[in-house]
């Protein structure tokens, strides 16, 4: 594939939109989200996502030396 071809691909790809990026609606939330239901969601995303970065940077010195 040439350089020309890869540029007309990716401008039709650009152009042509196949599934909406979001449903946004003006309209009121059907089901609310309790606070009780927020704080586990926020608690569970905090230790997935900094869990293994706070591991590994505890272990660091443990590293160095293998």
């Amino acid at each position: 594939m040439s350089l020309p071809a890869v540029s007309r691909m990716f401008r039709s790809a650009l152009r042509t939109q196949l599934v909406p990026v979001a449903n946004l609606s003006s309209k009121p939330a059907k089901h609310t989200v309790s606070a009780g239901e927020q704080a586990v969601a926020m608690t569970s995303m905090f230790v997935v996502i900094l869990g293994p970065s706070g591991w590994i940077l505890a272990h660091l010195e443990d590293y160095k030396k293998k």
